[in-house]
Formats: C-alpha cells, sequence, structure tokens
C-alpha cells in the first residue's frame, strides 16, 4: 500500500532533523513519573510561574481590564483597580480597532510600536523607528521568522555559541540551514574568544558553507554569562570583516545577578561605535515579555527591532509576517507596559518597584545559593550565574558511569540526569542537548524554585550525585574539561 502525505516515512526530512531538549526525553520521562503520582521539580525550562513567582500586579490589572472592557463601565471599577491601571487600559483600548479580539497590523499595534521604541531610545540613547520593529508571539517566533528569512540552503551557516539554546539548532535544522559551532571558554566563565570565531568561519567554509549570520546569546542561555562592552566591539567588528547579520538574542537584558558587566545592547554599542560601521552593520535584536522579573512565558509577547535592514528586505519580512495576520493583542499589552512601566508618582509606582525589586534580589540570591550549591558536590565545578535564568554545572563522570550509559544506549549526561530526576524528582537537561566538547559533561537546571525551597533542593541534588559518585568512582579519573580543549561536538 502506498504512503500517505503524513505517513512518518513521507515526511519532510529537516522536521525529523529538529531536535529540541528542553521538552525532550528527560521532560517525557518527568511527565510520566508525574502522572504516577512522583513530585516533579520541572527545572528544566525557564517558565517562572510554573515555578510559583507571582505575577506582577500592575500589567494583569491593565490586561484584565482590556480584556473585560465593560468593567471600565462600571461605576465601582475604582474600589478595585488603581486610576493609572484604569488609564492605560482605556490607552491600550483606544489603539485597537475593536478590542482585545480584534487582529491588528501584521506587525504589531503601531502605538505599541511606539512606546518599544521610546524605550529602546531610553535604554541606548539613540532614536529608534516604530517601522522597523515588529511584534510577535514571543522572542522565538521572531528568531524564527529572520532565520527562514536568510536560510536559503544547506549551504547557508549560522554561527551559534556553543553550549546553546536549542531553538538556534532546531530552527536551522527546520528551515534546511546549517549550524556553524563557535565554542564558548568554560575555563574563562564561558567567554567568547574572537579567535575561535575565526576558525570556526574557515572550517565552515572549507566545507563549501556560507557564514551568512552570528548569533549571540546575552545574558547567555544556558551559560550565564554576561557579554563586556569590549567583547561586543570585538563581536561587532568580526560581523563586519566577514560581512554576517548579527542576531542578538537579548531576551535576560533584565536578569543581571552581578555589577561588574552589566546588561549593554549590541545596538548601543554599534552605535557608540560611529560610521561607518555603524551604517552598515546589519542587526536584529530580540526581546520578550517571558524573562525578566516578568516571566510571563504564556503570555507570548515579544519584538524584534531591525537596524540597517534594507528597505526591499523588510518589506519582505512584513509580507511573511502577514501571513499569519497578527501576533496576538493580550501579549501586545503586555509588552506595551513592559517597556512602558509605572512612573515616579504613579499611582501603581512603588508597589510595582516593590515586586520587581524583590524578584530580581531573590534571583540573585538564588543563583548564589546554587552555585554554592553544585560546588560543594563531589565532581562537579560550576561558574557562577552573571545572568538570565541558568546554572550549567560540569559533571565530572566516572569512567563506569560512562560505559554504563553506552551499554543502555544513552549519552552519559542523559543517563546522569534520568538517574537524578528519577531519586529526586529533579528535572533537569542534559548538556548534551545544547551542545559540548567532546567527553565533557554538563546538565542545565533554572535558578528559579522558590527561594524557600533551594537548599532542600541543593540537598537532594548533593545526596543523589555523592551517592552516584561512590556507586561508579573507578579512581582511573574523570571527564573534566581541559585547558586548551580543541575536540570537536556535534549540535
Amino acid at each position: 500500500m502506498s504512503h500517505k502525505g503524513l505517513d512518518y516515512e513521507t515526511l519532510n526530512e529537516n522536521v525529523k532533523k529538529v531536535q529540541y531538549a528542553v521538552r525532550g526525553e528527560l521532560y517525557l520521562r518527568a511527565s510520566e513519573l508525574q502522572k504516577e503520582g512522583k513530585k516533579i521539580i520541572f527545572t528544566n525550562v525557564g517558565n517562572p510561574h510554573a515555578l510559583g513567582q507571582k505575577p506582577l500586579t500592575f500589567p494583569r490589572q491593565v490586561v484584565a481590564l482590556c480584556q473585560a472592557p465593560f468593567l471600565l463601565d462600571d461605576p465601582n471599577v475604582g474600589l478595585v483597580f488603581p486610576a493609572d491601571a484604569i488609564a492605560r487600559a482605556k490607552h491600550y483600548l483606544s489603539l485597537t480597532t475593536g478590542g482585545l479580539g480584534a487582529y491588528s497590523d501584521s506587525r504589531g499595534l503601531p502605538g505599541i510600536r511606539k512606546e518599544v521604541a521610546e524605550f529602546i531610545e531610553r535604554r541606548d540613547g539613540y532614536p529608534s523607528d516604530p517601522e522597523l520593529i515588529f511584534l510577535t508571539d514571543g522572542a522565538s517566533k521572531g528568531v524564527m521568522q529572520i532565520l527562514n528569512t536568510i536560510i536559503r540552503g544547506e549551504k547557508d551557516g549560522i554561527l551559534v555559541p556553543v553550549p546553546q539554546y536549542p531553538l538556534y539548532s532546531a530552527a536551522i535544522s527546520l528551515f534546511g540551514g546549517s549550524l556553524v559551532p563557535y565554542y564558548l571558554e568554560e575555563t574563562a566563565n564561558w567567554g567568547l574568544d574572537v579567535n575561535n570565531l575565526h576558525s570556526s568561519v574557515a572550517e565552515a567554509r572549507s566545507k563549501g558553507i556560507t557564514v551568512r549570520a552570528m548569533v549571540i546569546i546575552n545574558p547567555g542561555n544556558p551559560t550565564g554569562q554576561c557579554l563586556s562592552e569590549a567583547n561586543l566591539k570585538e563581536i561587532l567588528n568580526f560581523c563586519n570583516q566577514e560581512n554576517l547579520v548579527l542576531l542578538g538574542d537579548e531576551v535576560y537584558q533584565q536578569n543581571i545577578y552581578q555589577d561588574e558587566r552589566p546588561f549593554i545592547s549590541a545596538r548601543k554599542v554599534l552605535l557608540d561605535m560611529g560610521p561607518p560601521i555603524s551604517k552598515e552593520l546589519q542587526l536584529v535584536s530580540f526581546h520578550t515579555v517571558s524573562k525578566g522579573y516578568w516571566g510571563e512565558c504564556g503570555q507570548r509577547g515579544g519584538y524584534f527591532e531591525m537596524t540597517n535592514i534594507p528597505p526591499q528586505t523588510v518589506d519582505e519580512i512584513y509580507k511573511v509576517a502577514s501571513i499569519s495576520l497578527s501576533p496576538n493583542v493580550p501579549g501586545q499589552i503586555f509588552l506595551g507596559v513592559m517597556v512602558n512601566p509605572p512612573k515616579p508618582g504613579d499611582i501603581s509606582y512603588l508597589q510595582f518597584m516593590r515586586e520587581s525589586k524583590g524578584i530580581l534580589e531573590s534571583l540573585r540570591r538564588r543563583a548564589q545559593i546554587m552555585t554554592d550549591g553544585f560546588n560543594s558536590c563531589r565532581n562537579v565545578v560550576c561558574n557562577f550565574t552573571e545572568g538570565a535564568m541558568y546554572s550549567f554545572p560540569q559533571i565530572r563522570l566516572p569512567p563506569k558511569a560512562i560505559e554504563a550509559a553506552k551499554k543502555l544506549g544513552k549519552v552519559a549526561d542523559v543517563f546522569y540526569c534520568l538517574k537524578l530526576l528519577e531519586a529526586t524528582g529533579i528535572s533537569t537537561v542534559p548538556g548534551s542537548g545544547f551542545g559540548q566538547k567532546e567527553g565533557v559533561f554538563h546538565l542545565r537546571t533554572t535558578i528559579l524554585p522558590a527561594e524557600e525551597d533551594m537548599p532542600a533542593i541543593m540537598e537532594s541534588f548533593k545526596k543523589f550525585n555523592d551517592e552516584f559518585m561512590e556507586q561508579y568512582e573507578d579512581h582511573r579519573g574523570y571527564s573534566r574539561i581541559r585547558e586548551g580543549e580543541t575536540s570537536r561536538v556535534s549540535c
């Protein structure tokens, strides 16, 4: 019998190639255990509200009023909602052509794109054009749209940091391109060496690959490092020399847990550098309401801004965005409030600052608790989480454990993470899902569990890890990162 159009054998091969470890084997096993009644701590994905973070009050008040505009006509509305939330809801409703149930422009509501442009100007000190800002259903949709625009075939390469967020490897596979890895140096706190970029491009070109764009994730996911201004200048100069588009994934820009390297956008550094580079280098920057102290992952609000992109290309991107008609409108409202939060003197300002500051201060403490906890464990080494929402400890697995994993047909860190899950209920992501150097193993966990639960979680991890090491240790040495390591990795 002939195969049908949606039989597995006839599917698009690019779809089959896609892998997304964040919702992969570990997550599926965790979901099974949860159905069986086991308590699972899902630290596999940066999903703050699922781990107990409370939503900020002001944006929820604004969106609630926008979703139920009849409340605005209630004479008692002022007894329940503050005046500034009422005013803001009326403002956003006035920007729509029929409330939140109506399509917006395919780029997003013009009034909210203007608010995003004003936010960018305040942040960077340079004007931003709302016509070059597209609102999207989370940053991921924007990343996929731009990658789809850039990738023409399998000989087009995208430079991606390794370890990397699997969105990039998955999307590049889906669109039929080639991922070109460049390696972050764990021994230098996951720093970026521009020499690695040159080597990666040269190797790709030797295989006939045309490298067309470079991705940076700042602050890093899964590695948590923050790029310095000097590092960003090196990257921008490199992209200019190599004629690459720079894709700036800056979704964690509010998540900074140290004072030495504050977030600075690639756009600001580019424009500070002045002509000719500031007028020539093509840059696309991404942001979202899912991260920061907002954590509104389920609302799916995001944007990308284009710098030095030709008008004809912008028109083509608009055309493709129009196929989906409209990004979701409630997500756009959340984005509007994120980029234009309550100001000093507003009724809701003090509460908003108290809530947002409390979340960030707690995340900073949790980052330290988790780093210290991992570093207290046998054969575990962890760099401090400078930013973002994740810890990425190296697990120095004994040879016996690596051999046991092979016998089961598992990658060694998948084996370790499955054992961790079964023993403790802690659901993580193995480092192999992000890419890592040969013979070196990691796991990624969020720093998002409630602060009061952190000591018990780390104690549970330590107990499991030390028992695991005792079981498999054979005193012949462990897998470890080596200074100057240049082994290859597949993503």
